[in-house]
């Protein structure tokens, strides 16, 4: 009985652990955030509706020994990638962050997966204010390391 159940355990952890890693395969033309939805009860103000459509763009660099190049343009309801390539991962994600360290991406928002070799990724979400990040971070969740990053202007 005992052996059983270490047996269905360990058959469940691998089955969770696959379906993890299946999930970087998604097609990021028109993705979902985990962003915060905006609750009904909020009111929006000029000077708000304006954050949300202003538009910030960066040009993205490669972190340490790895490659990632291309623009971004971030608004308050979509992320565009133009001229995008980077390095391989096995679970590259893009996060609005503040700064391209760690505590950065940590702190930051996780918007979705991104893949490697589509030149032209767009990634919507719920209208935001985004004015308050100043980097996207391309980040592999699964072995920890940021690849790269663009400083917004």
């Amino acid at each position: 009985m005992r052996k059983t159940a270490i047996t269905g355990a360990a058959i469940l952890a691998l089955s969770l652990m696959l379906s993890a890693c299946s999930g970087a395969a998604t097609d990021t033309t028109s993705s979902e955030s985990t962003a915060p939805e905006s609750s009904a009860s909020e009111t929006e103000t000029g000077t708000d509706t304006e954050m949300m459509h202003e538009e910030h763009t960066g040009t993205f660099e490669g972190a340490g020994e790895h490659s990632v190049a291309g623009t971004v343009t971030v608004s308050g309801t979509e992320i565009v990638l133009e001229g995008y390539s980077s390095d391989e991962g096995p679970d590259l994600n893009i996060y609005l962050t503040n700064g391209n360290d760690e505590d950065a991406v940590a702190g930051g928002m996780q918007i979705d997966a991104v893949a490697y070799d589509e030149a032209s990724q767009t990634f919507t979400f719920d209208a935001m204010d985004v004015s308050g990040y100043d980097t996207v971070v391309i980040y592999c969740d699964k072995v920890k390391a940021i690849f790269g990053s663009a400083l917004l202007s």
